[in-house]
C-alpha cells in the first residue's frame, strides 16, 4: 500500500502544479485592469504651447542648452559618496560655526549653543548639466546647474536662561546655477590650490523651520518675507562677481607671489673692512640678493683690488614680491684668483623699513652669520652703506582693453597713454605656458628659447613630447616700456649624440611678437601659430607692470 500512495502522490503533484499554475493565469488575466495603458513617448517640438509651459521647468538643463554636457555618471559617484559627504561636510559646518557661536555666548542671555543633530539626510544633489569654459587663463572655470530636494534635520539648540529652545530645519529644496573656478594651477596634487565657488542667479531656496516643534512657516505672510531676506543675503555675498575662496592646499605651495615692485639699489661704499690677503689688504665684492621669491641669479659688484675702504657707487635692480617679509642680503667676499673667494662679512635688511617710492640711506655693521649666539660675530668685521628705493608697480594704471595697430607710431601712443607712463621702468614678465603639435623630422626634444634685446632665455627641455608643459616664467628689467621692441621665442628640438660628442638642434617654428599690444593692454594671453610649422602653436602670456 506504500508503494502505491507514494505512486498517486508523484502523479497527483505532476497534475497539480500545471493546473494550479494554468488556473491562476486565468484568473490574473480575467481580473487584470483595463485603465492601464503603455506611455506614450513623444519629441518635445510635438507638445502644444501650454503643454510644453507646464513641463519646461523640469527638464534638465543639457536639453534646453545644447552647450551643457550631461553628466549622469557624476550623479552616480555623488550618490554613492554622499554619506560620507554628509558626514565630511556636516564636520567641517561645525568646526566653522563652533567659533562662530562663542561669541553670542552671554549675549542676549543665551547660556549656550550646540547642535543636537546635524545631517543633510540621505537624497543626495542632483546635478543637471555641466559647461566647461576654454580659457587661456591658468585656471579651470565651469558652470553647472544643481537641483536637491533633501530630507535634512539639523537641529540647533539655545539655552536661553535655562530653558532650551530648539530650532529643526527640515525639508529643503534648493535650485541653483554655480560657476567654480579651480585655480591657480600647481605642481601638486590634486593640481590646483583653490576653489572658488560663486553664483550666477539668484537661487530658490525652499525649506520647513519648526521653532519648539511649532512649523514658523505656517505663520502667514512670513514665509515670502524669510524667502526674499535669504535670496538677497545668499546674493550679496555670493553671486557672481562675488565669490567663496575655500582653499585646497597651503599657499606656500606653488608658485611664488606675483612681482609687487623693484628695489632699487645703490652699493655706495664699505669701510673697515677685514684684511685676507698676505699683503694686509683685501680684494672686495659684494653679491646682493632677495631672499625668497623666485630664483634669480644674484647680482654682483665690481672688484676694488688691495682696498679696505673701497667705493662702488653701483646701482643695481631687484624684482620684490613681498616687500613685508623679504629682505635683502648683503654678502662681501674677498675675491681671489685661484681657489674659494674668502667672506669678509654679511648684512640683511628688512624691506618694511622701507617706505615706497622714498630714498633711504643705509650703513649697518657686517658680521659673520646671523646666528646671534656665535662668539665671531663679536669680532669688528667693518661695514656697508647702501642707498634703497622701493618703487611698487602701478596698479591697473591705464589699460585700454582694445586692439591697436602694430604700425602706430610710438608718438601716438604715447600720447595716448601719457608721456609720464610710457617713459617709466619697468618689468616684462614672460611666461611660456605650453606648446601643441610641434614636430621635428628626426627628434621632438622641444625646448623655448626666449631673445629679447639680445638676451636669451631657455625653458628646461622636454623629452620625447609634442604636446611640451613648460609653463616657466622670464623677467627683464627695463628702463622704460618696450613700445617699440619685438620679442622672438622659437621651439626647438635638441638630441645628444649616443656615439661621440655633440648635439644636434633642429627648428619646430618661431612667433615674433609686438610688445606695443602687450603696454597698451597690460598684458596679453595667447595661443600663437607658430611659423615654418605645419600644425605648431605655442602658448605665451606677457605682462608689463610699471612702477
Amino acid at each position: 500500500m506504500s508503494f502505491i500512495g507514494s505512486l498517486f502522490g508523484i502523479i497527483g503533484f505532476a497534475i497539480g502544479i500545471p493546473f494550479g499554475v494554468s488556473l491562476g493565469f486565468f484568473i490574473f488575466k480575467q481580473t487584470e485592469s483595463t485603465d492601464v495603458k503603455s506611455p506614450f513617448i513623444r519629441p518635445v517640438k510635438e507638445f502644444d504651447k501650454d503643454s510644453l509651459i507646464d513641463i519646461l521647468p523640469e527638464l534638465p538643463l543639457w536639453v534646453k542648452h545644447p552647450d551643457y554636457e550631461r553628466v549622469d555618471w557624476l550623479n552616480d559617484v555623488i550618490r554613492d559618496m554622499w554619506p560620507y559627504l554628509d558626514k565630511a561636510i556636516c564636520g567641517m559646518i561645525k568646526s566653522m560655526c563652533e567659533p562662530i557661536f562663542s561669541e553670542y555666548i552671554g549675549m542676549y542671555f543665551i547660556r549656550s549653543m550646540y547642535f543636537e543633530r546635524l545631517t543633510f539626510g540621505s537624497l543626495p544633489p542632483i546635478v543637471q548639466g555641466i559647461k566647461v569654459h576654454e580659457l587661456n587663463e591658468d585656471s579651470l572655470v565651469f558652470d553647472l546647474a544643481a537641483k536637491w530636494a533633501g530630507n535634512p534635520n539639523i537641529v540647533l539648540v539655545l539655552n536661553v536662561f535655562c530653558l532650551p529652545i530648539k530650532v529643526q530645519l527640515v525639508d529643503m529644496q534648493i535650485t541653483a546655477a554655480v560657476r567654480l573656478t579651480l585655480k591657480p594651477f600647481v605642481p601638486t596634487f590634486p593640481c590646483f590650490s583653490n576653489v572658488v565657488v560663486s553664483l550666477l542667479d539668484k537661487p530658490d531656496v525652499d525649506f520647513g523651520l519648526k521653532v519648539m516643534g511649532g512649523d514658523l512657516m505656517a505663520i502667514p505672510g512670513l514665509y515670502n518675507f524669510v524667502q526674499n531676506i535669504i535670496k538677497k543675503y545668499v546674493a550679496s555675498l555670493y553671486l557672481w562677481p562675488q565669490c567663496l575662496e575655500i582653499p585646497i592646499l597651503d599657499a606656500s605651495i606653488g608658485a611664488a607671489n606675483k612681482p609687487e615692485g623693484i628695489l632699487r639699489v645703490k652699493v655706495v661704499r664699505a669701510n673697515e673692512l677685514l684684511k685676507k690677503d698676505l699683503l694686509g689688504s683685501s680684494d672686495p665684492y659684494v653679491k646682493l640678493k632677495l631672499s625668497g621669491g623666485r630664483i634669480i641669479p644674484s647680482k654682483k659688484t665690481s672688484v676694488k683690488h688691495k682696498n679696505l675702504n673701497p667705493v662702488w657707487n653701483e646701482e643695481f635692480k631687484l624684482t620684490v614680491n613681498d616687500h613685508m617679509s623679504q629682505v635683502l642680503e648683503l654678502h662681501v667676499f674677498d675675491w681671489e684668483k685661484v681657489g674659494l673667494h674668502d667672506k669678509l662679512g654679511m648684512q640683511v635688511i628688512p624691506l618694511m623699513v622701507l617706505k615706497p617710492n622714498e630714498k633711504k640711506e643705509l650703513t649697518v655693521g657686517l658680521v659673520k652669520n646671523l646666528d646671534s649666539s656665535d662668539t665671531r660675530n663679536r669680532k669688528p668685521r667693518g661695514s656697508i652703506t647702501v642707498e634703497l628705493i622701493y618703487v611698487p608697480f602701478v596698479e591697473d594704471t591705464v589699460s585700454l582693453n582694445g586692439p591697436i595697430d602694430f604700425y602706430m607710431r610710438k608718438e601716438t601712443v604715447s600720447k595716448k597713454l601719457g608721456s609720464s607712463f610710457v617713459n617709466r621702468p619697468g618689468l616684462l614678465l614672460v611666461t611660456v605656458i605650453s606648446a601643441k603639435s610641434v614636430e621635428g623630422k628626426h627628434h621632438t626634444n622641444p625646448f623655448a628659447l626666449v631673445v629679447f634685446k639680445g638676451d636669451k632665455r631657455k625653458t628646461k627641455i622636454l623629452k620625447k613630447t609634442r604636446d611640451p608643459n613648460w609653463n616657466e616664467e622670464f623677467q627683464f628689467m627695463l628702463d622704460e616700456a618696450p613700445l617699440e621692441d619685438v620679442i622672438h621665442i622659437e621651439v626647438i628640438s635638441k638630441r645628444k649624440h649616443t656615439i661621440g660628442f655633440g648635439s644636434s638642434k633642429e627648428a619646430l617654428g618661431h612667433v615674433d611678437i609686438n610688445l606695443v599690444d602687450v603696454v597698451y593692454n597690460n598684458r596679453i594671453n595667447e595661443k600663437y601659430h607658430l611659423i615654418n610649422s605645419r600644425n605648431g602653436m605655442i602658448h605665451i602670456d606677457i605682462k608689463w607692470n610699471a612702477t
